[in-house]
């Protein structure tokens, strides 16, 4: 883990000098984001200063889209900016192609400050648009047959469930769901319903490593222990978890992960991942085809084949990735945790509110959903903004799922606690 610590400080550190883009007139570097002179509350105050976002706003949405910071906004303008206007200056066949596109050429440099994040090779990684494109190449990639059944959970996002079903209604499959707890605060008994819809016929068991709706962090390195142990392929669904959690795909020890950077990493949307253990890919075809479909020295590479793209959005999404290893993987992940963890404490003194996500400590982070007695969800989302202009997101007709991030303060917190104990 040090090694991997020091390549991540090392990867950022060319960085440190770029200026950072600022909406309110003042100017800052990376190597702020580092000082070590700032006491904690300045230190968030001056991230948060990092962000577009309107004052007198609170954006408590991070589930669905994460803000981009200025810095890494600032990279993906100047690199549109720049290209358009100087494009018959470069010549695609000099090496310079990448400048002028994305979607055929290998981003090394990306991909393995990536595979540092997650503790992969970074021929084990793939660059795609986001979770759903990730799932739908490895369910698409895997020989399949009829009768092989298919495991989700019940609590799946679309993006989590529909290549599966697809693979059902195409391939004659079987798909099945495990039936979640709600609340979720107890491991043992996640993993009980998991394993207690697995048979001798099970070939897939995909489930969330983050539950979109509930924000629940589960079981999954248990969960990949016992499959692995039962001939079965796992795939998680991370979208919700880079940039959220610590994610270590090797302690973890699934043979596929997927994520969208866009929505905790703060990268610009678009920027998703997927890593397949280097131990199972070769087993896997190629969905997409162009060039170096049948690259055997780098399946990351050979999974990422996707035509035409945007390279200001691969120049944005490498500043994403040096904004979140300035600040660094521990204080990023622990902020998020201690501002996840403040939200709960006031709503658990609220007898009109029902937690509906795990209070459990190793099952929760920046996502908290839940109800007030008396009110819709969406009736809640809106009283929060007319009151305080404060932004959650309404899911279903009962609940708010509340995110918070790094840019977000407890005073903000706060203000939503306020306004929902005034709702008892």
């Amino acid at each position: 883990m040090s090694n991997r610590r020091d390549f991540l400080r090392k990867s950022a550190f060319s960085a440190l000098s770029l200026p950072l883009l600022s909406f309110s007139g003042t100017s800052f570097t990376l190597e702020d984001l580092n000082s070590s002179i700032l006491d904690n509350q300045e230190y968030w105050k001056l991230i948060r200063k990092q962000f577009a976002l309107k004052e007198g706003q609170t954006y408590f949405n991070n589930g669905t889209m994460g803000p981009t910071s200025n810095y890494a906004l600032q990279k993906m303008m100047d690199h549109m900016t720049y290209y358009a206007k100087h494009a018959a200056e470069i010549d695609y066949k000099d090496g310079s192609g990448p400048e002028l596109l994305s979607g055929y050429f290998p981003c090394e440099e990306l991909r393995k400050k990536l595979g540092e994040i997650i503790n992969a090779d970074f021929k084990e990684v793939s660059l795609t648009q986001n979770a759903t494109f990730g799932m739908n190449y490895v369910a698409n990639g895997l020989d399949l047959k009829e009768g092989d059944e298919l495991l989700n959970t019940n609590q799946e996002h679309g993006g989590g469930f529909a290549a599966w079903q697809l693979l059902a209604k195409r391939k004659g499959c079987v798909y099945k769901q495990a039936i979640m707890p709600v609340p979720a605060n107890d491991p043992q008994e996640v993993i009980d319903a998991i394993f207690r819809e697995v048979t001798d016929k099970t070939k897939v068991i995909a489930v969330p490593h983050i539950i979109s709706v509930y924000g629940v962090v589960m079981p999954v390195k248990e969960i990949c222990a016992e499959a692995r142990k039962r001939g079965i392929f796992t795939i998680l669904d991370g979208a919700q978890c880079v940039g959220h959690v610590k994610v270590d795909v090797k302690e973890i020890g699934c043979d596929a992960y997927y994520s969208s950077l866009h929505k905790w990493l703060l990268a610009p949307p678009g920027s998703g991942l997927l890593y397949v253990n280097k131990e199972v890919v070769s087993d896997i075809w190629s969905t997409i085809a162009s060039y170096n479909w049948e690259n055997e020295e780098d399946h990351g590479f050979r999974l990422m084949q996707n035509g035409t793209g945007n390279p200001g959005l691969i120049a944005g999404y490498d500043a994403a990735v040096d904004f979140y290893n300035t600040i660094g993987e521990d204080r990023w992940v622990r902020r998020i945790k201690e501002l996840g963890d403040h939200l709960r404490a006031g709503l658990k003194e609220m007898e009109h509110v029902t937690i509906h996500s795990s209070i459990h400590p190793d099952m929760c982070a920046g996502i908290t959903t839940y109800s007030v007695e008396g009110l819709t969800g969406p009736e809640l989302q809106k009283t929060l903004w007319e009151k305080e202009k404060l932004q959650p997101r309404s899911v279903g007709k009962e609940l708010l799922r509340h995110s918070v991030h790094i840019y977000n303060s407890k005073e903000e917190i706060d203000k939503a606690l306020k306004v929902v104990s005034d709702l008892a």
